[in-house]
């Protein structure tokens, strides 16, 4: 089968691999859409971050090269022996966090966590085996595609119940990239009054106007501060951190409001510099997430169902396996008006 495998810093060759088997507690997956996340992109154009290169990763066993994918939804064409509640013909969404846990709410990824796609071999494949445990049923009224939605837009729930983003809040969304959009859209799902995206793209911006935002600023012509500041009359209750970059972290605390929140979401490849006298003259409170809990992932996908999350304007493009390199990273890096791109692997799904 075809897959896209991880080898190192730009080094990501779409090639023959073996045909996974399932074991006893696993299903396998007929993969239809797999989406290329920013931690994809990390990897490819900065990495390694996540992907254990120089020994195996403690949850998978695995060790790079290996195929990537985390967003990606399917159908179970062959399940294990110890399998139950799962039928073959299931349209599924893949839950990719590897972390201990023993509960839905209890998932400790602080005391080690890590995905499949990024460790264990991923949907940029035309099969994958993972844990029975890690595939949620879609209703029958979401799609395929939306399946592939759900993993980037629970970050995004997450994000907001961190936040403890409630009715009526002024919101701050620093970044425009794909979960910077999918924030917007879970506020604007929580209730949020005012949803506030700066970026320095005009197209992200658009973007994030079309996913939620009641505000946009282009970061680069005007004060992005200044004028949160203006439309809040006093600053953002809470502000996220979607960019990965030290001006915008820095931009995000001066933003909200005194004892607000300030809640990072992105990750950073590389370190900052920054003065934590900046929080002790304001008072505001900073918190982070990267993943969500089990919890989360189903209620995404409710609302997605449902209607109160309005995920597709998300996609902006669809691509094949074997274009992924130069159609998705490399045009991922060169061109911002790309939001989420689609692998479609198993068109006649």
């Amino acid at each position: 089968m075809k897959a896209a495998v991880w080898y190192g810093r730009k080094d990501v060759r779409v090639e023959d691999v073996k045909e996974p088997q399932v074991a006893a507690n696993q299903v396998k997956v007929e993969v239809a859409y797999t989406g290329i996340c920013g931690s994809d992109l990390h990897e490819y154009a900065e990495g390694p971050v996540f992907v254990p290169v120089d020994e195996p990763n403690e949850f998978s066993g695995q060790a790079a090269p290996l195929t990537m994918g985390h967003e990606f939804s399917g159908l179970i064409v062959d399940k294990g022996s110890d399998v139950e509640g799962i039928e073959i013909g299931d349209r599924v969404s893949i839950y990719p966090t590897l972390a201990h846990e023993t509960e839905a709410e209890d998932v400790d990824i602080y005391g080690g966590f890590n995905f499949i796609g990024l460790a264990q071999d991923g949907g940029m494949a035309e099969y994958c085996v993972v844990p029975a445990t890690h595939v949620y049923k879609l209703p029958d009224n979401m799609t395929l595609e939306q399946g592939a939605l759900v993993e980037p837009t629970a970050v995004g729930v997450q994000a907001i119940k961190e936040g403890s983003v409630s009715f009526g809040d002024k919101v701050a969304i620093f970044g425009a990239g794909p979960i910077g959009c999918l924030v917007a859209a879970a506020a604007k799902a929580a209730g949020a009054g005012q949803i506030i995206v700066c970026d320095l793209s005009p197209e992200r911006l658009e973007k994030a106007l079309e996913m939620g935002a009641t505000d946009v600023i282009n970061s680069g012509k005007e004060n992005a501060v200044a004028r949160i500041k203006e439309l809040t009359n006093g600053g953002a209750d809470v502000s996220f951190e979607v960019a990965g970059v030290e001006i915008t972290l820095k931009q995000a605390i001066d933003a909200t409001r005194a004892r607000g929140t300030m809640v990072i979401v992105s990750i950073f490849a590389n370190p900052i510099s920054w003065h934590p006298m900046q929080l002790i003259n304001s008072g505001v409170k900073i918190t982070s997430t990267i993943a969500y809990t089990r919890t989360t992932y189903q209620q995404t996908i409710q609302a997605i169902a449902n209607g109160q999350l309005v995920v597709n304007p998300i996609i902006t493009d669809k691509i094949k396996l074997d274009d992924v390199v130069e159609s998705g990273f490399e045009k991922l890096v060169s061109d911002k008006s790309q939001s989420k791109i689609l692998i479609d692997i198993h068109p006649e799904n």
